[in-house]
């Protein structure tokens, strides 16, 4: 597994400090606040370590309140709300300086038989020879402003593979979709709750950014001001982060500063695995002005 992988799966796995409370150190992706996925993803982790493990998350709930300090550790408290015959319920709130940056609520359930039937995965072009992200930004390094470019180039957990790409620093006008393979860049551990806590990291990923497609903008224009507001996703059928992922991503919806996205993710083979909802602030200050 490589070094940056494993820094990623030790990040998520918590340290316990209390029967429900629990501390995550942070990662620093360049923009000095603690990334959306990262808090999601921990936030899942600290739910499930206090759950059965026969009982698997199907759905979760999150609320982004506070922007967090990346280079500060992250408490988690978990509130055992329920537990019932079939599900149990968790609330947790992500704590630092004493106070609340994201809450979450999240609800596990037994394997159980019933009916089946999913969406099918849109035709698009599979991974093979696609170039990663990282290829593309290594390829147009020296366009990339100074500040960003040794984060651009850097080595990453998750490779992400865009069916088209954007250009975010000379965004084009297009139709508010988006289609992306991901996976993690190397092996992981078997357990199921690994790859449950990797894909919500990897779901914030590419995602707020569909919407302002139809509008040419970008989250690197000065002038932008892009914040995951909430993130919901539910997990339908098993999967591992370590193969493929077809991610793609609609946005039905803009208005009043605020963009909706909504996405599905796909195994190679065609099967839907989970889906995903934000909305996310998109705020243009130069255009529109802004109240705070």
């Amino acid at each position: 597994m490589p070094d940056v992988l494993q820094e990623l799966v030790e990040l998520l796995r918590l340290e316990r400090i209390e029967q429900n409370l629990f501390r995550g150190q942070s990662q620093d992706l360049g923009w000095g606040a603690i990334f959306g996925g990262q808090v999601l993803g921990q936030a899942l982790s600290a739910a499930t370590q206090t759950v059965p493990p026969e009982r698997a998350v199907h759905s979760l709930h999150g609320y982004f309140l506070r922007q967090g300090d990346a280079k500060l550790p992250v408490v988690y408290d978990v509130d055992c709300i329920r537990d019932g015959k079939s599900f149990t319920t968790r609330r947790v709130v992500a704590i630092q300086n004493g106070r609340a940056i994201f809450n979450l609520a999240a609800s596990f359930q037994v394997l159980e038989d019933g009916y089946e039937h999913a969406a099918a995965m849109p035709k698009t072009h599979g991974p093979e020879g696609l170039a990663s992200e990282l290829d593309l930004a290594k390829r147009f390094s020296d366009q990339i402003p100074p500040g960003l470019r040794k984060i651009a180039i850097a080595e990453r957990p998750i490779e992400i593979r865009p069916v088209e790409p954007n250009d975010p620093l000379h965004p084009e006008v297009r139709p508010p979709q988006r289609e992306v393979w991901f996976r993690a860049s190397g092996t992981l551990p078997d357990d199921p709750a690994v790859h449950r806590y990797m894909l919500a990291y990897a779901s914030d990923f590419q995602f707020l950014t569909t919407a302002m497609q139809p509008h040419g903008v970008s989250w690197l224009m000065p002038s932008m001001h892009v914040a995951s507001l909430d993130h919901a996703m539910w997990f339908h059928r098993p999967f591992r982060m370590d193969q493929w992922l077809l991610y793609a991503v609609e946005s039905p919806s803009a208005s009043n500063a605020r963009g909706l996205v909504r996405g599905q993710l796909f195994t190679s083979d065609g099967t839907l695995v989970a889906s995903t909802m934000q909305e996310g602030l998109m705020r243009n200050r130069e255009r529109f002005g802004h109240q705070d």
